[in-house]
C-alpha cells in the first residue's frame, strides 16, 4: 500500500458519518412515533433539521434563553413535560440551560462528531434531539443540560 491510499484510507475513516436520528429511531422504539413526512408537517423546515438531523441552532437566538418565568418546558414534537423552570440557569453559553431534566423525561446516548465523545440528550417520549449533557454545571447534580431552545415549548404556571 502507498502512502497515497493510506492517505485515503485514513480520511475515509474519519468522515464516515455517525449515527444519525433516523438510524437511532430504527434501532429505538419510543412511544410516540411519526414518519418522516409527518414529521415534516408538524415542524418548520428548521425545527425538523434541529430535532429530528441533529442540527444546533446558533448560540443567544433562541428567546428561551433569557427567559426566567415560572412553569415548565416541554418537548415541541410530541409535548411531553422535559424540565422545570426552578432547574433552569444561566450557563453563558448561549443556550437555555438546566441542571436537572424531569425524572424519565430524557433518553442519552453517546454523540462522537466533531472528532470528540459527548452525552447527547433526546425526548424519552418521541426521540426528538434536545441538546448535549456536560458535567460543568451548579451542584447538586453538577450536570449542564445545554439545549437547543427551538426543540422546546414553554408553558407558565
Amino acid at each position: 500500500m502507498n502512502r497515497r491510499s493510506l492517505l485515503k484510507l485514513g480520511l475515509a475513516t474519519i468522515v464516515i458519518p455517525t449515527q444519525s436520528i433516523v438510524a437511532k429511531e430504527e434501532l429505538a422504539e419510543f412511544p410516540f412515533r411519526l414518519s418522516k413526512s409527518e414529521w415534516k408537517a408538524r415542524l418548520t423546515p428548521f425545527e425538523f433539521a434541529v430535532m429530528r438531523e441533529e442540527a444546533t441552532e446558533r448560540a443567544f437566538t433562541s428567546p428561551l434563553n433569557s427567559n426566567y418565568e415560572t412553569g415548565t418546558y416541554h418537548c415541541k414534537g410530541c409535548d411531553q413535560k422535559l424540565y422545570m423552570s426552578r432547574y433552569k440557569y444561566d450557563s453563558g453559553t448561549g443556550w437555555p440551560s438546566f441542571s436537572k431534566e424531569i425524572d424519565g423525561a430524557i433518553g442519552t446516548r453517546k454523540d462522537r462528531k466533531f472528532f470528540m465523545i459527548r452525552t447527547e440528550c433526546h425526548c424519552s417520549n418521541c426521540g426528538s434531539h434536545l441538546g448535549h449533557i456536560f458535567d460543568d454545571g451548579p451542584q447538586p447534580t453538577g450536570k449542564r443540560h445545554c439545549i437547543n431552545g427551538v426543540s422546546l415549548i414553554f408553558r407558565k404556571t
